[in-house]
């Protein structure tokens, strides 16, 4: 009766184990999710976005740096907002097959 009580103690360890490894990674999947829909990101991605176009144009010695990097910085913001439509999109087409 001891080995047995010894064996399901062994096996409900290894249960709490694989449980709490399973919560910790839960709790980073949310987390890594929550960011990746954070205004802070949005934000982010674009003013790093509009430096390195701004840069650029000054390396090239291209006119109004300031101004005409908006466009382009616009154009990637807009497509980086527009994925978590078409990732629903994708979704949907994907578990209809």
């Amino acid at each position: 009766m001891d080995k047995i009580i010894k064996l399901i103690n062994i096996n409900m360890k290894d249960i709490e184990k694989r449980l709490e490894a399973i919560e910790q990674r839960n709790k980073r999947v949310e987390l890594d999710k929550a960011w990746e829909i954070s205004r802070l990101r949005k934000i982010l991605i674009a003013v790093l976005t509009y430096i390195t176009v701004v840069s650029f144009f000054f390396v090239a010695q291209l006119p109004k740096p300031f101004i005409n990097s908006i466009v382009p910085t616009t154009g990637f913001v807009l497509s980086t907002l527009s994925l978590p439509f078409f990732k629903k999109v994708w979704i949907k087409y994907k578990i209809k097959r």
